[in-house]
């Protein structure tokens, strides 16, 4: 399904617009395949509002959006979500926190938020604990989702996202609330995602320059639903860029293959 060039997400033109209000202001972007994005922003900046036009949970209100190589509205928009692994806070909260984190991860092979009516087999279940492994909760699986931590109740939703094998992983604010331990938990999880060349093409959105994870490879930096810049990371997570988007000088330096920035002015 992914076009020929290895384009997986295509838009152009697109703006979205709600009770009069311009939430994004004609976008385009292109994501190829083994990318791993970063999206970043003030709040009400537009990521979100992105991530769910990318994710086919939202129609923009004009221009054209192209995913895994299927222009919208001319697929079932099922088909194409059974490609597209998300992680995000409404997802969470969509979740039967009853389930253990076994059952969370098993559900993802449908992509359902929970295993109603399917009868798994062991097969699956397997795969689901070797998604469990991968994100490092494997001694998880029998605790009930609503009493893990914040850190493991993302991996977990990682763990499932990636039981579809998605050609596209979108990461809406992973880190949000998580304590710094947590935090660094996750970096390290992402990192080791980016580097797998098997790995779907991904999209991770903060406005922490410092949850940047090691092998991100690419920016794009909103402000007020327009981009302000977009290209290879090193090129786009800088002080001037990131100045104009949050409104007050930054400076702002690499520690490492990660990302510092503080009020100063690079």
């Amino acid at each position: 399904m992914i076009e020929l060039d290895g384009t997986v997400v295509a838009l152009r033109g697109v703006s979205v617009i709600r009770s009069g209000n311009r939430l994004l202001d004609n976008v385009d972007w292109q994501v190829r395949a083994g990318e791993r994005w970063v999206l970043l922003g003030p709040n009400g900046s537009g990521k979100t509002t992105l991530i769910s036009v990318v994710a086919t949970y939202l129609w923009p209100s004009r221009g054209s959006v192209s995913v895994l190589g299927r222009a919208a509205g001319t697929v079932d928009v099922r088909e194409l979500r059974q490609r597209i692994g998300v992680v995000s806070a409404s997802l969470e909260a969509r979740i039967p926190p009853q389930l253990s984190a076994l059952d969370v991860v098993v559900a993802g092979a449908t992509g359902a938020t929970a295993p109603w009516w399917d009868r798994p087999g062991r097969s699956v279940q397997d795969r689901a604990r070797e998604r469990l492994d991968l994100v490092g909760c494997a001694a998880l699986p029998d605790r009930r989702f609503e009493l893990l931590s914040s850190g493991e109740r993302q991996r977990v939703q990682i763990a499932r996202a990636l039981m579809l094998d998605p050609a596209l992983l979108l990461l809406d604010e992973p880190a949000a609330g998580l304590d710094l331990g947590a935090r660094e938990q996750l970096a390290v999880l992402l990192a080791r995602l980016n580097a797998d060349p098997d790995l779907a093409a991904t999209v991770v959105v903060t406005h922490h320059v410092e949850e940047i994870a090691t092998g991100t490879t690419h920016a794009m930096v909103l402000r007020a639903g327009r981009v302000l810049a977009a290209g290879p990371v090193a090129e786009t997570v800088t002080g001037p860029v990131l100045s104009e988007a949050f409104g007050l000088p930054l400076r702002v330096e690499r520690v490492g293959q990660r990302f510092v920035a503080q009020a100063g002015g690079d």
